[in-house]
């Protein structure tokens, strides 16, 4: 069993959380954005899908990406390295999130429902949740959206509706937050997918250790998307 949240009820340790399914921690309590900052701060993630109650996760490994280990294959770097395409942060938030919740093959529904959505939105007007976005042709070919806390990244989802885009806007990410001395950022389940990209897995013990003092830092800045890019070509 797990223990019910009210919106009173603060989370129970980490060290509580199932083996089965891994990392299953609490239900209840509701997404506000002070609610969902205390979550992110303890190594806590809400997932559910639709008729769940809100579900809060830490799983042990955590999947984890370090801003200097993401691995370019030669393919993505041949598609960095031509012109043809924008590499923006925050201005098509709520779009990527939409995007990110669309059906996709071979899966049936998805875990990001308006509940969620709408979450994440207040997160971003609070200056916590960002996206970034890859356009080509004047439209969004891609992206993915998390969440900043301090020197700390939280990935939530990614889209590609263009070969390689969601990789390319994970790239120059990485190269931003690099830059401003953020060293993970955080993948929540283990996936080939991931790994592919450079992700591993880490002690949970270890992954709090590196929250804790990521949280502690000043807050990153957000407007480097063209230094990014140029940082990349180089």
């Amino acid at each position: 069993m797990i223990p019910w949240l009210d919106l009173d009820t603060p989370f129970p340790p980490v060290a509580c959380a199932l083996d089965d399914p891994d990392g299953l921690l609490a239900a209840g309590a509701d997404l506000s954005v002070g609610r969902l900052l205390t979550a992110y701060r303890l190594g806590i993630f809400p997932w559910f899908s639709p008729g769940q109650p809100i579900l809060w996760w830490s799983p042990n490994p955590r999947m984890v990406l370090p801003t200097g280990g993401f691995k370019r294959h030669r393919s993505l770097r041949q598609r960095l390295r031509k012109a043809g395409f924008d590499f923006r942060l925050d201005t098509a938030f709520a779009e990527v999130v939409r995007h990110c919740a669309l059906p996709r093959a071979g899966i049936s529904g998805t875990w990001i429902v308006p509940e969620m959505q709408q979450a994440y939105q207040r997160l971003h007007a609070a200056g916590h949740a960002h996206s970034a976005e890859i356009w080509i042709d004047g439209k969004l070919a891609g992206g993915l959206y998390g969440v900043a806390i301090g020197r700390m990244f939280y990935g939530e989802s990614m889209f590609s509706h263009a070969t390689d885009a969601s990789k390319m806007a994970l790239a120059l990410l990485c190269v931003g937050l690099q830059r401003q001395g953020c060293e993970w950022i955080d993948c929540q389940m283990q996936t080939p997918h991931l790994a592919s990209l450079g992700a591993h897995p880490m002690a949970r013990h270890d992954f709090l250790r590196e929250v804790e003092r990521g949280v502690a830092q000043p807050a990153m800045d957000w407007t480097w998307a063209s230094e990014a890019v140029g940082d990349v070509l180089r």
